[in-house]
């Protein structure tokens, strides 16, 4: 589990953004330090809309986003790439076009380490991957193509990773999987993880804290383990 006392890598104060003039979040405030910080929701709560927010890709309508102490509010999202804010969209992770190995190529084109290096340890946390790499990513499966996603933002040597909903429409036998490698990423090479999920059973056996969001308003943010079934279906507004 994560330490409480970490430095905190992404800070958000009262946070607005949404589409069109469209309000979607409606002033968030939190904090994720070295540790995997869950954000559940049901469809429409503004779950995707966060992470492409914090991405750069959705400008802010108020608020502000620090990372490492320094505002990137207004930043364009290859600086706040390249400053280590590594993202996984929920759909069209990849070049379809390109091949498994160029899509790779690509993450890496930010970072200082050995690309050679980086490429060894996508390789080795996916091991599927190593005998696709010639195949092009738009032939793949959805579980094969969200490895590729997830190992190009590795290849960026992230410091925070945004996952958007990398289980879904996967198969039980990936969901597991990729359960059990977001848990290695933060565990081995000590990424923080905001990961926005509908599976929240899961999500919560490997979260550290969590956030439900209930129509764009924070209904909850606290630790994992302390959230009850009855917080969760009223954050769901079941």
């Amino acid at each position: 589990m994560s330490d409480p006392a970490a430095p905190v890598s992404l800070q958000v104060e009262g946070l607005r953004s949404g589409y069109h003039g469209v309000t979607v979040l409606k002033g968030l405030d939190f904090a994720v330090g070295d540790e995997i910080f869950a954000v559940l929701g049901a469809n429409g709560a503004g779950k995707s809309t966060l992470l492409a927010t914090l991405a750069r890709l959705i400008p802010l309508m108020a608020g502000a986003i620090r990372f490492q102490g320094e505002d990137v509010s207004r930043l364009p999202p290859y600086e706040t790439a390249g400053r280590g804010v590594g993202y996984v969209p929920q759909e069209k992770g990849t070049f379809p076009d390109l091949t498994v190995l160029e899509n790779l190529r690509i993450g890496g084109m930010i970072g200082r380490r050995s690309r050679d290096d980086r490429m060894a340890e996508v390789f080795e946390l996916f091991p599927d991957l190593r005998a696709l790499q010639a195949q092009p990513a738009g032939t793949l499966s959805g579980g094969e193509s969200r490895m590729v996603a997830c190992g190009r933002a590795l290849m960026q040597d992230p410091k925070v990773l945004l996952l958007d909903e990398p289980t879904a429409g996967l198969s039980p036998l990936y969901v597991d999987m990729f359960f059990e490698k977001i848990r290695e990423i933060h565990e081995t090479r000590g990424v923080a993880i905001v990961l926005a999920e509908q599976n929240a059973t899961k999500t919560l056996q490997v979260a550290d804290r969590v956030m439900v969001l209930s129509l764009g308003e924070a209904f909850a943010v606290m630790d994992a383990a302390e959230l009850t079934t009855q917080q969760l279906k009223e954050g769901y507004r079941i």
